[in-house]
């Protein structure tokens, strides 16, 4: 009878401890905020601001856009680095622009790739350079013709050390042996406006940033540099089709901070998975010029490593 009693009361002891320890959460419980490191209107931006959308239907919860645009970016990146890894901190990582502020040791950041859990890439946006409408650089050959008669007089924007406008510059800098006048600013929209103001010459971007004043007719498009021409862009020449050998994009991809649970990661990453490959977020990125491009798990990890290892190598860092 009293080994009775012993067996009843722990029966009775765990029952009362299953109900007194709640069950483990279900992520995402509550809402998740993506980082954008670049302020609002820009590629970035407006590819995060659709994936919100569409990505809160996936995940059940909503999606709040986070612009923290600075540094080149690394205001945005560093936040993101630092948030906690519960994978209600989400955000986006734009290579080659972001290994600036590693690999340059001038910056004295902490950070590196290794910061991060890089989830999935969502875009490639590739480059383009375009003027404003009544400009009188009519092709890239006008204006490498103009910058070799009069060095250092034209001007171009772009968006920090390292960036992929700045990497573009660099390059066909060196291709043509020339030197530009480089202006750096905080977002596209900045220097969108910097360029039809007439206070930079030429426009550095991408085609997403650029698709719709181009159809507009308020700027011209240049050159795309691109393998071949952009669906979005069919009446604008590569820069390959006028003899300058310059193929350059970003990648905006969405990464959490590093540590993230294995659990959380895996169900974050198909959602963006899903949300990414279905036939109504790609018809919306067309629309606004968008290619996406989903690499995912060890091949974007590669991917982002792989991109380092030649920016280290362009940059001299």
């Amino acid at each position: 009878m009293l080994k009775k009693s012993i067996g009843f009361a722990a029966l009775a002891t765990l029952a009362l401890a299953a109900i007194a320890v709640p069950a483990q959460a279900q992520y995402p419980e509550r809402n998740i905020t993506l980082i954008v490191p670049y302020g609002a209107g820009g590629g970035t931006d407006v590819t995060a601001r659709m994936l919100a959308r569409d990505l809160e239907a996936a995940l059940g919860k909503p999606v709040t856009v986070e612009n923290r645009a600075g540094g080149g970016g690394w205001v945005g990146w560093g936040a993101l680095a630092l948030a906690k890894p519960d994978g209600y901190t989400i955000g986006y990582l734009n290579v080659p622009s972001m290994y600036a502020g590693y690999l340059d040791k001038q910056y004295k950041r902490s950070e590196t790739l290794e910061s991060f859990t890089p989830l999935i890439n969502h875009v490639l946006d590739y480059n383009v350079w375009a003027v404003k409408a009544d400009s009188p650089f009519k092709s890239v050959k006008d204006v490498i013709e103009a910058a070799k008669k009069t060095p250092d007089t034209i001007t171009i924007s772009a968006f920090g050390a390292g960036s992929d406008d700045h990497i573009a510059i660099l390059s066909i800098e060196a291709e043509s042996k020339i030197k530009l006048i480089t202006v750096h600013h905080k977002s596209t929209a900045e220097a969108k406006t910097a360029a039809l103001g007439g206070h930079i010459q030429l426009l550095a971007a991408n085609i997403s940033e650029v698709a719709q004043e181009a159809k507009a007719g308020t700027i011209r498009i240049l050159g795309v540099m691109a393998p071949e021409r952009s669906r979005f862009l069919p009446n604008a020449p590569t820069f390959k089709e006028q003899g300058f050998n310059q193929v350059w994009a970003v990648s905006r991809g969405i990464a959490a901070p590093a540590g993230l649970p294995k659990d959380v990661q895996a169900k974050l990453t198909a959602a963006l998975e899903k949300t990414l490959s279905s036939k109504e977020h790609q018809d919306k990125a067309a629309m606004l010029s968008l290619e996406p491009r989903v690499i995912m798990g060890a091949d974007y990890v590669k991917f982002l490593k792989d991109n380092e290892a030649s920016t280290k190598k362009l940059m001299g860092w």
